[in-house]
């Protein structure tokens, strides 16, 4: 991977449609992939730990990198805030690492406009029926919190369907890992195509120089 930029992977979908399951699976098969972790102001989850699925950071805080202009795109999802931090980015960009980064809608446009190469990929459950089981088989939400993510996951859908790059449907894990997979290396062929021919054209500008 020395020699390039890294790619900017964004994968986004409503709660319950398994995108955490794929995301960990294509950090555990796609070589030259990495997470990106963000910030956030919402508290740890079970065995989650600060600087591994996310940093942790009160609200004050994050509001404050908020002003100073260090995150590459944040938002508030479900009453909490999320951000990629800018420098974080950058660094692992400019050393040739893709980044997957596990953010919402409008965080994923943000990150296009910054960095038009970006690869948006939205997530769909097989049916509203079948996200809505998911849900309620967590057993972490009362009525009105899991009402509140169908609502938000329906209007997420109808803005990804419009702006991002492709839609998988995670009807079968495997099948879903597979077509990600796919998409992760055409975007990689479609990079090296055209920063290929820049490369022999900068040599071949030498040449000349050089006769």
């Amino acid at each position: 991977m020395s020699g390039r930029r890294g790619i900017p992977f964004v994968l986004a979908a409503g709660s319950g449609a398994g995108k955490t399951t794929l995301s960990l699976r294509l950090l555990e098969r796609v070589p030259g992939l990495a997470l990106s972790i963000s910030y956030t102001t919402r508290p740890p989850r079970g065995v989650e730990r600060d600087g591994v699925e996310y940093h942790f950071v009160d609200e004050p805080t994050f509001r404050q990198m908020v002003e100073s202009g260090a995150f590459i795109e944040w938002a508030r999802v479900h009453d909490r805030y999320y951000g990629s931090g800018f420098a974080a980015t950058e660094s692992r960009l400019g050393q040739g690492i893709d980044l997957l980064f596990d953010i919402d809608v409008q965080g994923g446009e943000q990150l296009k406009r910054r960095f038009p190469e970006s690869c948006l990929i939205w997530i769909d459950a097989p049916s509203w029926e079948v996200l809505e089981q998911r849900l309620r088989g967590r057993g972490t939400d009362d009525e009105a919190a899991i009402q509140k993510r169908l609502s938000n996951a329906r209007a997420e859908q109808a803005r990804a369907h419009r702006s991002f790059d492709h839609v998988v449907v995670n009807d079968d894990l495997e099948r879903a890992t597979g077509e990600l997979i796919g998409l992760i290396e055409q975007a990689r062929d479609r990079e090296k195509a055209h920063t290929h021919p820049r490369q022999l054209s900068a040599v071949d500008g030498m040449a000349k120089k050089k006769q």
